[in-house]
């Protein structure tokens, strides 16, 4: 193992150079499921985790389908085109 980091509050902390010079190590390790904060001239500036699942930022009741079932769709019959709609809208931005 030739990268050797430090720990503060229990995750590695990897300097720019250590990681430049030994980042295979770093990535096999990153694979393995270790953590590291690298640090460019002392301060923290990215942090090197294993890919998991995903972090979302709202609660997913269901995942979504694969297929969408759009002809399922009712149909809609407009008094006016949507190009028209839309045009006038853009309209009302100028």
């Amino acid at each position: 193992m030739c990268c050797t980091p430090y720990y503060v509050d229990g995750m590695a902390t990897i300097s720019h150079r250590e990681l430049r010079n030994n980042s295979s190590d770093v990535l096999r390790r990153v694979r393995e499921g270790e953590a590291f904060e690298a640090t460019d001239h002392g301060v923290a500036v990215a942090r090197l985790a294993p890919l998991g699942a995903p972090e979302l930022p709202f609660p997913v009741t269901r995942p979504a389908r694969r297929r969408g079932g759009w002809t399922a769709l009712p149909t809609v019959d407009l008094p006016r085109s949507v190009s028209d709609v839309v045009d006038d809208e853009r309209d009302d931005r100028w």
